[in-house]
């Protein structure tokens, strides 16, 4: 199974965020350049975040982006489920609808294979994954600056 890209920049946004310190807030900019990857594609990663109740973000002076308590001890096998949705493997019901769907052995199969993917992940939790050596290295990320 492959994970989209959002799914990935949207956990490398969650890990960073979780590493930072209380008072050291960050905004998505910021998360965006230490993470490396285009400010509009982490907006939208955030946006999504925000809405699944995982990333606060407060406006204006002292403003900037946080995790919930949620977030810090969300199941990373949920949060990859949330960001993925429910879509299954392969598309059976397509246009045209595959021919093998009332008596495919494969959909099935494939189904268990991706629950177990995210079963797999539930135990761990966001704060899990930015223990070290992965912690520090997020902390230390400050990304690329303009030229």
């Amino acid at each position: 199974m492959r994970l989209t890209k959002f799914t990935d920049l949207a956990l490398r946004a969650v890990m960073r965020l979780a590493v930072s310190e209380q008072g050291d807030s960050l905004t998505t900019r910021e998360v965006a350049e230490a993470v490396d990857v285009p400010y509009a594609h982490m907006a939208k990663a955030i946006t999504r975040l925000q809405h699944l109740g995982v990333v606060e973000a407060r406006r204006g002076r002292g403003g900037g982006l946080g995790l919930t308590g949620l977030g810090r001890q969300a199941s990373v096998g949920q949060l990859v489920r949330d960001l993925e949705g429910e879509d299954e493997v392969v598309a059976c019901e397509g246009d045209p609808p595959c021919p093998l769907r009332g008596a495919c052995r494969l959909r099935r199969a494939l189904r268990d294979a991706q629950e177990a993917f995210y079963a797999t992940l539930d135990p761990l939790t966001v704060a899990d994954l930015v223990t070290s050596p992965t912690g520090p290295v997020l902390v230390g990320l400050v990304g690329r600056r303009p030229e």
